[in-house]
């Protein structure tokens, strides 16, 4: 991988198409986005409860820049609305999370979910049918046993590729609150689901039980201090993993320790700084993403302004932290009015754990490189995504003169964001969901 220092702007170039749709309703808008382990699959989900499947082309000699181009492989419908008629409630069909199987045969599994039901879907390629039944006519109509008088040796003839999507499982009736998280556990024989006060561990062969690993319901609701809010198995250890909440901290537990995990092993918190207090502060502090690195070692969190990084061996303070939008600060009245504040930003890690991105307003999006501390802001939106077009930085002025290339602070777009977003297992490219638009952006090649 380069070094970030060496180009940045971090040069990524989107493909010759953005994928998107032109007019846009609510149930287009992509709520959330996800690579497969090799990289090769990408999916996203929407409002509308689709989840639609790219998959990267392979180089041809012929058009060499059109490296590894991403088009669409399957589209289906994972999630319908319901209605709960014991809570008079509707049900969204809009997808969570969704989250990939390492793949083991020919076919790919992926987990995703709504408010309250995660499904096991299967999809898989056809490019074969069997010809030659006995018992039936080519049209597949019975045919009537005394016609039949010779035995035929059914014969699978080439057919269009066609890809299905099958669900596999349905895990239900779980969850009372609504699922902000799913995880996929390193022995691939589990996982977990997360709401806002409980997380359920389950086995993929089971769908009629799970068991509940954290409870913090109290007996009475009106002592309800803190919700959870993300949560996320080790990539390694099957036994630990990690949740956040509203608080602004971050519980490790082991699961060898007890079959209720309501006793952390650690405690991550960083203390206020009472100069900073303000009546946003409680709001701000709430963790929207947590992310463990690829190599376990470190915890990356996301709270409104800012990114953090925590070694599991230090609770008391994060080693890193980076301002995604501190110019927002002196704005905090105005985004709370029109509830911008309460907005749930993703972060994510490149395959090697040294460079961070994570979204903001204006379709902005940030990356911080670890090792050089050197930051930098892009922007995804129609204007410069002409193919093979270089990412030019961009920089918000707070006061004073404004530079030519440089926009204001009050004429950003608080409509206009980038909550969720994915990088690549293994190479510079990332995708960045802006509303009801996919970009996709790889590393420049030279």
């Amino acid at each position: 991988m380069k070094c970030f220092s060496r180009y940045l702007p971090y040069l990524f170039r989107p493909p010759s198409t953005i994928l998107s749709s032109s007019c846009h309703t609510e149930a287009d808008i992509i709520s959330t986005v996800e690579f497969n382990h090799t990289g090769e699959l990408l999916a996203t989900g929407d409002k509308g409860g689709r989840v639609v499947i790219f998959q990267r082309e392979q180089e041809s000699k012929n058009q060499p820049h059109r490296r590894g181009e991403y088009n669409v492989y399957s589209t289906f419908q994972s999630h319908e609305p319901e209605f709960d008629y014991l809570k008079s409630l509707e049900i969204e069909e809009k997808i969570n999370k969704i989250r990939w199987l390492p793949q083991q045969n020919a076919a790919y599994f992926l987990l995703s979910t709504n408010d309250k039901t995660v499904k096991l879907w299967k999809v898989s390629e056809r490019d074969k049918r069997p010809e030659g039944y006995n018992l039936k006519d080519e049209d597949g109509r019975l045919r009537d046993p005394s016609t039949i008088t010779t035995l035929r040796v059914p014969v699978l003839r080439p057919m269009d590729l066609m890809v299905e999507a099958t669900p596999r499982r349905v895990f239900a009736n779980a969850h009372t609150y609504h699922i902000n998280s799913i995880s996929v556990n390193s022995d691939y024989e589990t996982y977990m689901s997360a709401d806002d006060l409980r997380i359920n561990l389950w086995n993929f062969e089971i769908t009629n039980q799970s068991f509940n690993i954290v409870d913090i319901k109290p007996a009475n609701m009106e002592e309800l201090t803190e919700v959870i809010t993300a949560a996320e198995f080790h990539p390694h250890h099957c036994n630990t993993f990690v949740y956040s909440s509203s608080k602004g901290t971050i519980r490790l537990c082991d699961m060898r320790a007890s079959a209720l995990c309501d006793r952390h092993s650690k405690f991550f918190e960083e203390p206020e700084d009472p100069s900073n207090r303000s009546f946003f502060s409680e709001i701000i502090s709430s963790i929207s993403d947590v992310k463990f690195s690829h190599s376990g070692r470190f915890i990356m969190t996301r709270d409104y302004l800012t990114v953090k990084v925590w070694d599991l061996n230090m609770e008391n303070r994060p080693i890193e932290t980076y301002q995604v939008h501190d110019y927002l600060r002196s704005k905090l009245c105005s985004l709370y009015e029109n509830d911008c504040i309460f907005d749930k930003f993703e972060c994510v890690w490149n395959g090697s754990d040294s460079v961070i991105m994570t979204g903001s307003y204006n379709n902005f999006f940030r990356m911080f490189d670890r090792n050089t501390k050197r930051d930098v802001t892009l922007e995804a939106s129609r204007e410069n995504s002409k193919p093979r077009a270089i990412l030019k930085p961009r920089k918000v002025c707070v006061g004073g003169k404004r530079r030519k290339d440089e926009i204001s602070v009050d004429s950003l777009d608080f409509s206009k964001k980038i909550l969720h977003t994915a990088w690549h297992p293994s190479e510079n490219i990332i995708a960045v969901a802006a509303t009801n638009n996919l970009y996709i952006f790889q590393d420049k090649v030279n």
